[in-house]
């Protein structure tokens, strides 16, 4: 028996560095699956510690919410090991070739989509704002999202960099997020899990100060 489908987690650090700053960073890295076969979704900074997380369970892909270095610095280490396909959003593709300028992405991602699982589907919602291709992955079987940099815990991801715009990471929040049910479960990028339902009520406010 495979057991129920389940979400697990990992906190890898580094750094994530652009427009010419590094700065020190911890990474959720989810992975999402059961016994038999799981994906990875962000591979984080320690290759080695992902595929300790993933054992000898089968990996199907590894998904990218974006192309930021920090979450995507170990994809190609845990793609080759285990010959898993690196799935971006195309929109992303300038901020991957950064990061890895000699290989690319395996498949694309597409709003729409909906990647299977041990069972479930994870669909993916293209959730531009903090980075151009940024997308969220909501698996209704386990009322979850994996939001990426797009929604935290106390609100959006940053938008003061380059790629990053603030009005389009609200719209795509306020559109896309809001949308599924309160009682969905926000496993984010960095930090602390949250839900729809308590990020809810503060989307005006986030708007008006400009976050």
């Amino acid at each position: 028996m495979a057991g129920a489908p389940r979400i697990e987690h990992l906190i890898t650090s580094g750094t994530f560095s652009l427009d010419g700053g590094t700065w020190n960073v911890d990474n959720n890295v989810w992975i999402v699956g059961d016994d038999d076969e799981v994906v990875v979704i962000d591979a984080a900074h320690d290759a080695g510690a992902v595929l300790a997380a993933i054992g000898d369970r089968r990996l199907s892909a590894v998904v990218c919410t974006h192309a930021h270095n920090d979450h995507v610095n170990a994809a190609p280490d845990v793609a080759n090991a285990t010959g898993a396909p690196i799935l971006l959003h195309p929109d992303d593709q300038v901020l991957w070739t950064m990061a890895h300028p000699d290989r690319r992405p395996d498949g694309p991602l597409a709003d729409g989509d909906e990647l299977k699982v041990a069972g479930i589907g994870l669909r993916v919602l293209h959730t531009p704002g903090h980075a151009p291709g940024a997308v969220c992955l909501y698996a209704p079987e386990l009322g979850a999202v994996f939001s990426g940099d797009t929604l935290f815990a106390g609100g959006p991801g940053a938008t003061g960099r380059s790629y990053s715009d603030f009005g389009t990471i609200i719209a795509s929040i306020g559109d896309r997020l809001l949308a599924l049910p309160g009682e969905t479960v926000v496993h984010t990028g960095h930090g602390d899990t949250t839900s729809i339902a308590a990020e809810a009520p503060h989307l005006q406010e986030w708007a008006a100060r400009g976050w």
